[in-house]
Parts: C-alpha cells; structure tokens; sequence
C-alpha cells in the first residue's frame, strides 16, 4: 500500500505530497498525519503540494480536515507550493480551507508556522 512520508523537523511535521492522490491514499494521509501529530506532539504542520497540478473538492476537504483537527491537537496547517490553477480551482468549487494558512514556498511556510506558535519556556532556552 502507498504512503506518503511525513518528516518530523523539531516541532513541524512536513509531508511533500508529489503523486496524484487517489481517495484511499488521501484518507490514510489524513489518519497517519493526525496520529503523527499525537504521537510526536507537533506544533505545526507544513503541507506542499507543488508537485499536484490538480485538486479535486474531496482533496480539498482533506486539506480542511488535517487543518481542523491539528488545530484542535494545537497544532497550524499551512500548506505551501499552491499551483495558480489549484487556487482557482479551489475558489471555483466554493472551497474556503478555513484554519488553512498559505505560503509561497517551504521556506516561507515554515517562517509562517513559527511565527504562529507559541514554544513552552523550556523550549525556548534551545532555541539560538
């Protein structure tokens, strides 16, 4: 079965989607990337889809929802590498991705991630 690698970088999650998502392999995403959020207690996670030139209302949602509950798990979403032609794709089929922040490029996005959370103090003394 297919799986796409999620990266653990300090306190982010990073998972480069770079094949065509099929609706199995886009809900095994969802599940493994919440679980991941659990299991390593992710602050953010960072979602590049460069790679698609296409994203249909279903993956849409799934973006929504890895937002939805990794917020809930106190984490952001920002998902970076966004096509021109997704974007009107997106707004054209009425899909908002509300909790869903944007960046141009990884770089930018983990920029973004960083500057939306809040580091425990003990963490913070790490940091150089």
């Amino acid at each position: 079965m297919d799986k796409i690698p999620i990266l653990r970088f300090g306190h982010f999650l990073l998972v480069t989607i770079q094949v065509d998502l099929y609706d199995r392999l886009a809900l095994n995403l969802e599940s493994d990337l919440i679980q991941m959020v659990s299991k390593t207690q992710a602050r953010g996670v960072l979602i590049d889809i460069s790679a698609l030139s296409i994203v249909d209302s279903f993956m849409g949602r799934i973006i929504g929802n890895i937002a939805g509950m990794s917020k809930i798990m106190d984490a952001q979403t920002v998902v970076v590498g966004m096509q021109p032609a997704v974007a009107i794709t997106l707004i054209e089929l009425g899909l908002e991705l509300k909790g869903v922040y944007t960046a141009l490029n990884v770089e930018k996005g983990m920029s973004l991630l960083q500057s939306k959370i809040s580091l425990p103090d003990e963490d913070l003394d790490n940091i150089e």
